[in-house]
């Protein structure tokens, strides 16, 4: 798994020389939410499970974003919030610089009441141009629903940050009796490749649109 840097200032030369390739040939930059921030929560083996199918793939960096370890820059207070121009990069946290890197995104979240955890949505809140013109993906899981409503709830909120959803998502059903003692879900077959079409699409979506942005930064 290979961790996409933070910041230019952070940049290797190698990463520098990766910036500089033309966008198809650049890996996609795609980072990993775990929304969820409960104590005993089984979002991380589920992120486990999924990162590595997806670092598995050559055209891909994976960056996991753990909500948990995050939250305690984000307060719920968003009086640091700059407007529709985002965070102030004096006083931005390290996640944001992190999203910022990104090319793509897909998000592991629980289902909590017919919705996602309130932790995902306050990292969510206190960005704004880290998302824009950027694909957003989906991993769920919950009971019998497998968090479905939960990614429903997401589809409402990402468009409004600019940002598209694709069509397919992974969905677990009950995990905390439905993973292996290897973290890997008992339907396997089923679940790869549920994640395989995602990605496929999420993929797709990440080349064309960080083509775009970088012919044409989006709101120019």
């Amino acid at each position: 798994m290979t961790q996409s840097p933070q910041s230019d200032a952070g940049a290797t030369p190698a990463t520098t020389a990766a910036s500089a390739a033309p966008a198809a040939d650049r890996p996609l930059r795609v980072a990993v939410l775990v929304g969820s921030v409960r104590a005993g929560r089984v979002g991380p083996a589920v992120a486990d499970w999924f990162t590595a199918l997806a670092a598995a793939r050559p055209d891909l960096e994976v960056d996991v974003v753990d909500v948990a370890e995050a939250t305690e820059h984000l307060p719920l207070d968003l009086s640091g919030f700059r407007g529709p121009y985002g965070l102030d990069p004096a006083t931005a946290p390290e996640v944001t610089g992190r999203l910022a890197a990104a090319d793509a995104f897909v998000v592991v979240t629980a289902e909590y009441n017919h919705s996602f955890p309130a932790g995902l949505k306050n990292l969510i809140d206190w960005h704004y141009t880290e998302w824009q013109a950027k694909p957003v993906g989906f991993v769920s899981y919950g009971g019998v629903g497998g968090g479905i409503r939960a990614v429903e709830a997401l589809r409402v909120v990402f468009p409004e940050l600019h940002a598209m959803t694709v069509r397919d998502a992974v969905s677990l059903h009950g995990p905390w009796n439905h993973l292996d003692d290897n973290g890997l879900p008992r339907e396997l077959a089923v679940c790869e490749s549920a994640a395989k079409n995602m990605l496929d699409q999420l993929t797709w979506w990440g080349h064309a649109l960080r083509t775009a942005r970088d012919t044409r930064p989006y709101g120019s």
